[in-house]
C-alpha cells in the first residue's frame, strides 16, 4: 500500500498553514518539523461537488494534530470518483492541497464544482474517440487533475493567480472553467493547447513525482510517472539526487528499492509506474533537490534517456 494511503499510524505531521523555512542547521529543528509537506496549502477544508454525478461532501483534510485526514480523503476519492481500493492510492494530495490553496485565496468557503475529475484509461479514450478536446495520457487518469469553477470567480483571472506562481498545470478554454493538474509547471489557453498534436506520444512527455514536497534525509520516497503513452518500458535501477541549479549537478546515488535482479526494473503496467520508490541519502544536506531517473529498453528512439522529478525540500533528519 502507498504512503498515499496515509494510515492512521503515520508519524507525518502537516499544520494547516503554510509556513516559512530557515534552515540553519542539519537536524530539523522544532519550527522546520512543523512545515507542511507541501509548498502551497489552504486552510485544510474544503467543499467540493461533482457536476456529473451530483455527488459532494465538505471535508477536513487535516486531523486537529495536523495530520492527513484518512477519511477526509476517502470522501474526496468519492466525489472524484476515484477506485482508491484498486489503486493502492489516493486521489493526489498535492492537487488537493493545490486547490485548497488557491480556493481560499479567491473565494473562501465556496463550493468548488467539479467538471471533470478522474478517468477511467477506458473512459477517457471514449471522450477522445468522440471527437473531445481530451489528451490521450490525460493526467485525469491518474487521479492528478480536475476541470472545475467557482462560482462568482472569473475563470481567466484565476488561470492567470495559478499560472504566476508556476507550481503546476493550468489551462484555461474559456468561460469559467479551469484545469488544474499536480504535474510540471506549465499553462496553456485554447488557442495554444497541444491536446492533438502527438507531443505526448512515444512518452516523449512523462512527468515524474513524488508524494510529497519535503522530506528529511533518509526517508524513503514513492515516485510516480504519469503521462505514459506506452508501457513495456524499464527504469534504471541508479537513481540520482541532483542538485536544483540549471545543470542539475549530481549530489549523491539513490538506488531504486523495487525487487528484482538486473540494472533494468521493466515497467509493464500503470500499476508498475505508479510505485517506484527509493530511500533519500541519510547525509543529504537541508536544501532544494530533484531526483533523476534513467530509462533503459526504451521502446522508442524519441523516447528520452531520463526525467526529473518536481522540487523537493530535504529538511534533515527527522526525529
Amino acid at each position: 500500500m502507498s504512503v498515499m494511503m496515509m494510515n492512521k499510524g503515520s508519524a507525518f505531521v502537516l499544520p494547516a498553514i503554510l509556513v516559512c523555512l530557515v534552515l540553519t542547521a542539519f537536524p530539523v529543528r522544532a519550527a522546520d518539523r512543523e512545515a507542511g509537506r507541501f509548498f502551497l496549502m489552504g486552510d485544510g477544508k474544503l467543499h467540493i461537488k461533482n457536476m456529473h454525478t451530483g455527488r459532494e461532501a465538505s471535508v477536513s483534510l487535516l486531523m486537529p494534530d495536523g495530520s492527513l485526514d484518512e477519511k477526509g480523503f476517502d470522501r474526496v476519492d468519492e466525489v472524484f470518483g476515484f477506485p482508491t481500493a484498486e489503486k493502492g492510492e489516493h486521489i493526489s494530495p498535492r492537487l488537493i492541497f493545490m486547490l485548497d490553496y488557491f480556493s481560499d485565496l479567491v473565494a473562501p468557503g465556496k463550493t468548488i464544482r467539479m467538471v471533470s475529475a478522474y478517468r477511467s484509461p477506458d473512459y477517457n479514450s471514449s471522450l477522445r474517440n468522440a471527437g473531445g478536446n481530451v489528451a490521450r495520457t490525460s493526467l485525469h487518469i491518474d487521479g492528478m487533475a480536475l476541470d472545475f469553477n467557482i462560482p462568482g470567480v472569473d475563470g481567466k483571472a484565476l488561470w492567470q493567480i495559478i499560472k504566476e506562481k508556476n507550481c503546476c498545470g493550468v489551462g484555461h478554454y474559456g468561460g469559467t472553467n479551469i484545469h488544474l493538474d499536480s504535474a510540471r509547471p506549465r499553462f496553456w489557453e485554447a488557442a495554444t493547447s497541444k491536446v492533438r498534436t502527438g507531443e505526448s506520444d512515444y512518452n516523449r512527455r512523462m512527468h515524474l513525482s513524488t508524494d510529497y514536497d519535503r522530506y528529511g534525509s533518509g526517508e524513503k520516497v514513492r515516485l510516480s510517472l504519469s503521462a505514459v503513452s506506452d508501457f513495456g518500458f524499464g527504469v534504471k535501477r541508479e537513481a540520482v539526487i541532483v542538485d536544483n541549479s540549471p545543470e542539475h549537478r549530481t549530489v549523491a546515488p539513490a538506488p531504486i528499492g523495487l525487487s528484482g535482479s538486473g540494472d533494468c526494473i521493466r515497467i509493464g503496467n500503470r500499476k508498475a509506474s505508479r510505485f517506484i520508490t527509493l530511500s533519500l541519502p541519510p547525509e543529504l544536506r537541508p536544501g532544494r533537490y530533484r531526483i533523476r531517473i534513467g530509462f533503459c529498453e526504451k521502446p522508442f528512439e524519441q523516447m528520452p534517456d531520463e526525467t526529473l522529478s518536481n522540487e523537493i525540500e530535504i529538511l534533515g533528519r527527522m526525529p
